[in-house]
């Protein structure tokens, strides 16, 4: 939810976006931008030509597999699917480059995340955690994980701040781990209804100014 609405409001500024969804066993953006039934064709150079919602490229391998079926895919596979998606996907429009790749992550210090580290140019990667310890557990291993490939932490967001799930939890881990602080996102029936239905929802965290 936070990379769509992060995408979405960029395309909102002006700027060239793309959205990959590199979620191989549970992609959830053709669900957050009303692409279930979404089928991509190729172009004259064979390249798959992604979705375009709200002035975002969307690319996900959920366009390309049954959206019932489990896939049952090991780390190879894994690894050549996500490539694939950066290197046959017509990201360019009109031969120019896009301002920005948002690529949406699965949780976990996989092999999603290594791939990306290994064959990808990354400018930052940004880390979105709820606040309470056992979350936060995963988020300061991706922090960990991504410092030892030397990608640069931009920051971290604390996603479904509520009662239930608890407040401050990410502010503190950020301080602990001397990166960025960008925002908290209140838990809200709003953004899961308008996220369900495949909407446009805001982000209201500090995070358009860290990637412009």
């Amino acid at each position: 939810t936070v990379a769509a609405g992060l995408a979405r409001n960029l395309a909102k500024e002006g700027k060239s976006v793309g959205l990959l969804d590199a979620d191989i066993y549970g992609p959830s953006q053709p669900t957050l931008f009303g692409l279930k039934t979404f089928k991509p064709e190729f172009n004259e150079s064979k390249q798959i030509i992604p979705a375009r919602v709200d002035g975002v490229k969307v690319m996900s391998i959920g366009f390309m597999v049954d959206a019932e079926k489990a896939l049952v895919w090991r780390g190879p596979m894994v690894q050549s699917a996500i490539y694939q998606m950066f290197r046959d996907v017509e990201w360019s429009n009109d031969g120019e480059p896009l301002d920005i790749l948002i690529v949406d992550m699965p949780p976990g210090t996989g092999d999603a995340q290594l791939t990306l580290a290994q064959k990808v140019d990354v400018d930052g990667a940004i880390i979105v955690s709820t606040p309470q310890e056992l979350a936060l557990t995963d988020a300061r291993k991706a922090v960990e994980m991504f410092r030892a490939v030397n990608v640069s932490i931009l920051g971290l967001v604390e996603n479904m701040s509520s009662d239930i799930f608890g407040r401050g939890g990410a502010k503190a881990e950020a301080d602990n781990l001397d990166i960025p602080f960008l925002g908290e996102i209140e838990l809200s029936a709003d953004i899961r209804e308008k996220a369900d239905a495949g909407k446009v929802y805001d982000i209201p965290v500090n995070l358009i100014s860290v990637l412009t």
